[in-house]
């Protein structure tokens, strides 16, 4: 198998993987999206709330903010060795203070640990207004997408390698325009993909051409991966592997007590 890095920007990362399967492609896109640990806002206490948002409404939003931290940091609660009570390694306390008017941004969140912060400080919360108060804490800690959205990781999703096959080159050429995204282009006097990452297969080039014919390699896939967490794409990337890893190991040991 080799993985080849087509783009990298910001929170996103496309790559092509190539020599493997449809079933090993789509276990580590599950993975991905659904098993692989971030921070998100858990239980809110408020103190005081004066703002026209509900408790419940404020809560909702700050669950959903994504939040920075250093993953290897922090252990499940259900792991931890305060036993689930709740200490420093597995979880955070955010606290909110103000008093309007204004809007109440996530910059407005101050942590227990300074390592640990939203994403980004922009995000708004609730405007308040003249001599309105909010005053909460929160509490942060980790979990996975398949326990609920909140924690999603990523969004993550592949498609296969287009191959351009060339029935009839008199015919190719007319297809040259008919492709959306134009990227077939004439080479040597042959219709080719100069731009293989940007074809999302949608064969609207074979509409009224039969000159080609486009189809997917179900060997070789299309990775785009965007982090909707405080984690990096490349973090989730590697550690969604690591835990597929780890699953083969676990069915392995389970096999061998089939003997």
């Amino acid at each position: 198998m080799k993985l080849n890095l087509a783009e990298k920007k910001g929170n996103k990362i496309t790559f092509v993987m190539q020599g493997s399967t449809p079933a090993f492609a789509n276990a580590i896109r599950r993975i991905m999206v659904s098993e692989v640990s971030t921070m998100a806002i858990d239980t809110v206490d408020f103190h005081e709330n004066d703002s026209v948002l509900f408790d419940e409404v404020i809560a909702h939003r700050l669950g959903l903010i994504p939040i920075s931290f250093e993953p290897d940091k922090f252990n499940p609660m259900n792991s931890c060795r305060c036993g689930g009570k709740g200490c420093s390694l597995c979880q955070v306390v955010f606290v909110i203070d103000k008093t309007g008017p204004g809007m109440v941004y996530s910059g407005d969140m101050k942590s227990s640990n300074k390592a640990v912060k939203p994403a980004s400080l922009d995000f708004p919360i609730v405007e308040l207004l003249k001599s309105q108060n909010i005053k909460l804490e929160a509490t942060a800690i980790l979990g996975t997408g398949k326990e609920h959205a909140k924690w999603q990781a990523a969004n993550a999703a592949y498609q296969y390698y287009p191959q351009l096959v060339v029935k009839d080159s008199k015919e190719a050429k007319k297809c040259l325009k008919s492709c959306p995204k134009d990227v077939i282009k004439l080479r040597a006097g042959k219709p080719v993909l100069a731009d293989p990452e940007k074809c999302d297969l949608c064969r609207q080039c074979l509409e009224g051409c039969k000159g080609i014919e486009i189809a997917g390699d179900p060997t070789r896939f299309i990775f785009r991966v965007e982090s909707i967490s405080g984690l990096k794409p490349d973090y989730i990337i590697s550690k969604s592997a690591e835990i597929l890893g780890k699953k083969a190991e676990d069915f392995k040991k389970e096999l061998k007590k089939l003997d």
